[in-house]
């Protein structure tokens, strides 16, 4: 444990539970918002329709086109809606594409956001905006970015797909595993973290074969939060730095690429924090823990190699000049030949 830390947690409005959903108008009437744009994926479109439906007449547009990777250009075309339509709060209704463009949009506006989360991604929690503009993924913290209040209802995620939940599931894993070895960590983190974990391993084998129980997505859901909160308050390091690096080279699906790298990202690091592998292990239930995240990720179906969500082997090169461009914080040194390897184990997905 940490002798001295700072512990701050971004302020921020949580209403967990079932049905949930239906406190979305007085969440709105609290902020005093009147003229909400409600944003989703063209896939969401039906749950955007029922938001507009349950806001009445504080729903004053929607726009459903946000898209992976929160491009510098869609976020422009939102915009211009806002503008056109003086909206003075936005609601996102989705997974992290939709959460992404709304807070985009509350980066260049200040604009008060409600999310409604169907997926496990964890981004609704975090200060914590990526954007894509030529090929290039940055990431920027912003107190703008924070939504001001975040509605977990889990009958949302019940109809998430068995494979997207999974996928999603180990998207909330990463944020844990990184925040367990963040120099900014501390014992308030550690906790959630562990425990985040180990309520969506536990979980997790449950809802892929009762995808419809509403209680193991209760702890899903509830691990996944945990594990964003870690995010939102602590330095990611190489896992993200990579996954970051590949999907804006790539266009590579986010939540497929998070579940690839992990295992590979943290055997890189597991020398230098053995007390975060002890947690892991606690949390896991194995005392190999990147052995037994790939087993689960095998067991869920999840893709194992990166050349199987379409990365092209000659891009190993270039994603590892980018990637140690800009330093950041990571427990072992980020070196071109360690994390060649890494990739290419990746790529391939045979394992250690």
């Amino acid at each position: 444990m940490k002798d001295s830390f700072v512990y701050q947690m971004p302020p921020a409005r949580v209403v967990f539970g079932h049905g949930t959903i239906a406190t979305l108008a007085a969440e709105a009437e609290r902020l005093g918002l009147q003229r909400l744009l409600v944003l989703s994926t063209p896939e969401q479109a039906e749950l955007a329709d029922h938001v507009r439906e349950l806001l009445g007449d504080r729903a004053a547009a929607t726009f459903n086109s946000a898209t992976i990777h929160t491009p510098v250009e869609v976020t422009q075309c939102a915009l211009e809606v806002v503008k056109s339509e003086r909206i003075d709060g936005i609601v996102a209704a989705g997974g992290g594409s939709t959460t992404g463009l709304g807070k985009a949009i509350a980066l260049r506006t200040d604009l008060p956001q409600i999310v409604l989360p169907t997926t496990y991604a964890g981004s609704e929690m975090t200060p914590i905006l990526g954007e894509t503009q030529h090929r290039r993924k940055t990431t920027q913290r912003s107190p703008k970015i924070q939504p001001e209040v975040v509605i977990y209802d889990v009958d949302l995620t019940l109809t998430l797909p068995p494979m997207m939940s999974a996928l999603s599931a180990f998207n909330a894993l990463a944020h844990a595993v990184e925040a367990l070895y963040a120099p900014d960590g501390n014992p308030i983190v550690a906790l959630m973290a562990e425990e985040g974990v180990r309520a969506i391993v536990g979980a997790l084998p449950q809802v892929l074969k009762e995808p419809g129980d509403p209680g193991p997505r209760a702890s899903l859901l509830y691990g996944a939060w945990l594990c964003a909160c870690c995010l939102g308050v602590t330095t990611m390091g190489l896992h993200h730095k990579l996954c970051h690096t590949l999907g804006g080279l790539f266009d590579l699906p986010h939540a497929q690429t998070h579940a690839i790298v992990l295992p590979y990202a943290l055997v890189y690091n597991a020398p230098m924090v053995p007390e975060t592998m002890n947690r892991l292990s606690r949390a896991i239930g194995s005392h190999d823990v990147p052995e037994a995240l790939l087993q689960l990720e095998h067991d869920c179906g999840i893709p194992l190699a990166l050349r199987d969500i379409g990365m092209p082997h000659d891009g190993i090169e270039q994603a590892v000049e980018q990637a140690l461009a800009n330093p950041y914080d990571n427990p072992r040194p980020v070196e071109a030949s360690p994390l060649n390897a890494l990739l290419e184990h990746a790529w391939a997905g045979t394992g250690f």
